[in-house]
């Protein structure tokens, strides 16, 4: 029972995040950055001045897909940063580049992570299914065998939750140092505004991960208790 109201306890609040995090972006993209520079402008400026030239600036489509890709070395950027000229563009924008900057310092939590991703690409793909019929069989023929496989499977993605914290928290710091000190923010409501959107998206970040940690309690615990 316990688990349970965990559950839709994180639900809500994930629901609430997620609400204000688009709100604080809708509201900082309104926002004009005084620089007038755009977002692609600034993660190009961003990743010079960290010495870093071997790094593309790409337009994706799609609202807040913005992502660094370190497999073919590309800051992926939506229309709305790419093209924008507000504190949100700004922040988002220097944001993915302190992922770049990570990975050319060899960050240690991006090392971590990126060295997880191919056995998290197929826990994910196995988890629904062995947990969905995992349940059933433990319930019904008393096998726990594939049970077991889709516990491990969601303990190992929710383990890279985890793991994901310190890389979007350092990617952050990153990027409002910089931007103070590139003078890309140049007043008090600038600064506390790119602040302030980066905080409610990295919250996102940790709302995933405590709801990938109840829902692996929630799994283990009908696992341990028809064990029992």
């Amino acid at each position: 029972m316990t688990i349970w109201f965990l559950l839709i306890g994180i639900g809500i609040v994930s629901m609430i995040v997620q609400t204000r995090f688009r709100n604080k972006f809708k509201k900082y993209s309104e926002m004009p950055l005084t620089s007038g520079l755009s977002g692609a402008e600034i993660a190009q400026k961003m990743l010079h001045d960290n010495g870093i030239y071997d790094v593309n600036i790409i337009s994706v489509e799609g609202q807040l897909t913005d992502h660094y890709n370190p497999a073919n070395r590309t800051v992926n950027l939506s229309p709305e940063v790419y093209h924008g000229r507000s504190v949100a563009a700004a922040a988002v924008a220097a944001h993915e580049c302190g992922h770049a900057v990570q990975h050319a310092s060899a960050y240690t939590w991006l090392q971590f992570r990126s060295a997880m991703v191919p056995i998290v690409s197929v826990a994910s793909k196995i988890t629904s299914f062995t947990l969905m019929i995992g349940v059933m069989l433990a319930i019904f023929s008393n096998s726990f065998l594939l049970l077991t496989i889709g516990v491990i499977a969601l303990g190992v993605t929710t383990l890279f939750s985890f793991v994901t914290l310190p890389v979007e928290f350092d990617a952050s710091k990153r990027a409002l140092t910089w931007l103070d000190r590139a003078n890309i923010t140049h007043n008090v409501p600038e600064h506390d505004g790119a602040k302030d959107a980066l905080k409610w998206a990295a919250m996102t970040y940790v709302i995933a991960a405590l709801s990938a940690l109840v829902t692996l309690l929630y799994y283990a615990s009908i696992l341990l208790g028809r064990r029992d």
